[in-house]
């Protein structure tokens, strides 16, 4: 058990949930065809002696987005899964989210795109064999994990909506998706659950 085991015993699926949301309204915002974005996430109490009470929430757990990855590491590539590999988090950090731009691929279209990158998928691809996504992945150390997934509206959704169909986020549930992921974010704190 770690030194924070006795912190996340409060740190629900609910705790967590929350937080990935928040790291979605956070990169929805920055808007699509960005780099991945690393999140840690600290147990807010922790953070009272240091924040404003004004900036502090009710939230469990503060989301605190990470400095940008370095250039030319994209979602599902092997340097992103490197970079995460290398990665660790100090004392007081209890989970971590990641958010990747992704192609979302019909099974029976899979190999066609075998081994291309997700700028020769977008190129290749219409919109019903793949479509682009991001993939949210969410855990906590020794704790739950989330991941969701949000496809990118077609030209044709946006248009059908509305002008403020992409300020919409719709969000799908992403298990069993992702479990490398998850994996790999889990060994950032030195321990697979």
């Amino acid at each position: 058990m770690s030194e924070n085991s006795g912190t996340q015993t409060h740190l629900s699926q609910q705790a967590l949930n929350r937080a990935v949301r928040e790291a979605v309204e956070y990169v929805h915002a920055e808007g699509w065809d960005r780099a991945p974005s690393l999140f840690a996430l600290v147990p807010t109490a922790a953070l009272a002696d240091v924040l404003a009470d004004e900036l502090i929430d009710s939230a469990p757990l503060t989301v605190v987005a990470q400095e940008p990855l370095p250039e030319g590491i994209e979602g599902g590539s092997p340097e992103l899964a490197d970079f995460i590999a290398r990665t660790s988090w100090p004392a007081g950090v209890v989970g971590a989210v990641l958010a990747q731009e992704i192609m979302v691929i019909a099974p029976e279209q899979a190999d066609s795109f075998e081994g291309a990158s997700l700028d020769e998928v977008r190129a290749q691809a219409d919109g019903e064999a793949a479509r682009q996504a991001r993939l949210f992945s969410g855990v906590i150390s020794e704790g739950p994990h989330l991941t969701l997934i949000q496809p990118r509206p077609t030209e044709a959704e946006l248009d059908e909506r509305g002008p403020f169909a992409e300020d919409e986020i719709e969000l799908k549930d992403g298990s069993g998706v992702a479990d490398g992921v998850i994996a790999a974010l889990y060994s950032t704190f030195g321990s697979v659950s």
